[in-house]
């Protein structure tokens, strides 16, 4: 099976514009992401999907391979599909251009269960929330999840509520995807949906329209730059 990892980088961000190009220890993020989606050992290749010269720029000249995409797509993962139009694999993973400490054993866990089961269709990862600031950041999208960790529902608010105060655990997305093309395309075709556009999470568009999403457990998760503030703890993170 072949494996194409994408990373969507739109630089018309509305709350961060060209946070693709942000500079993290002399390279731009969009080069860190790269960098570590290029070490994942399951992934065939990678892929930059833009909408703007000025990221293709850039990718060219820190030897990024791009390709480039209409500047209308409302997601990232619209921007992925349009990928698997023109680009041949069996699987597309979608890794986000704003996570620059990505892990590249992160990025391969969500192309595990495509490759081990063929009912499995789209995959997400989650991770346990352990810092409460997390939990209450409406930047930080929560996932409810049945027994078998397949998503029931993903939220910017604080869910499952806890009534009772006891045993509440709660995870967070960590958004690395994986799909096989038929669910990409159905997807596309369907447009956005009422309650993704509601809470502004893309991936319940796959339940909105009947798509089971299979999450993986995975520790620690990432830490996603939304705002130039985010850009900041992730270089004094990353030693800057």
């Amino acid at each position: 099976m072949t494996v194409l990892g994408v990373i969507p980088a739109r630089y018309r961000s509305t709350r961060f514009p060209g946070k693709p190009l942000a500079d993290i220890n002399g390279k731009p993020m969009i080069h860190h992401v790269y960098s570590a989606a290029s070490k994942a050992k399951l992934l065939d290749d990678v892929v930059v999907a833009t909408e703007d010269e000025r990221i293709s720029e850039v990718c060219d000249k820190h030897g990024i391979k791009w390709v480039m995409t209409d500047r209308d797509h409302p997601t990232g993962t619209d921007r992925v599909a349009e990928v698997s139009g023109s680009m041949e694999a069996d699987i597309f993973v979608n890794i986000q251009g704003d996570e620059p400490m990505i892990h590249p054993d992160t990025i391969d866990a969500a192309v595990v269960p495509l490759l081990n089961d063929s009912d499995i269709q789209v995959t997400n990862l989650c991770a346990q929330i352990h810092d409460p600031d997390e939990l209450m950041d409406n930047n930080v999208i929560k996932v409810v999840l049945s027994p078998d960790f397949k998503a029931l529902y993903l939220s910017r608010q604080a869910i499952p509520y806890p009534r009772d105060r006891q045993n509440v655990s709660y995870y967070k997305q960590v958004c690395v995807y994986g799909f096989r093309r038929e669910p990409l395309l159905q997807f596309v075709n369907k447009g956005q949906t009422n309650i993704e556009r509601t809470e502004g999470v893309e991936l319940l568009r796959f339940l909105e329209i009947g798509i089971s999403v299979q999450f993986v457990h995975v520790d620690g998760g990432t830490v996603a730059v939304d705002t130039p503030s985010d850009l900041v703890r992730v270089m004094e993170l990353m030693g800057h």
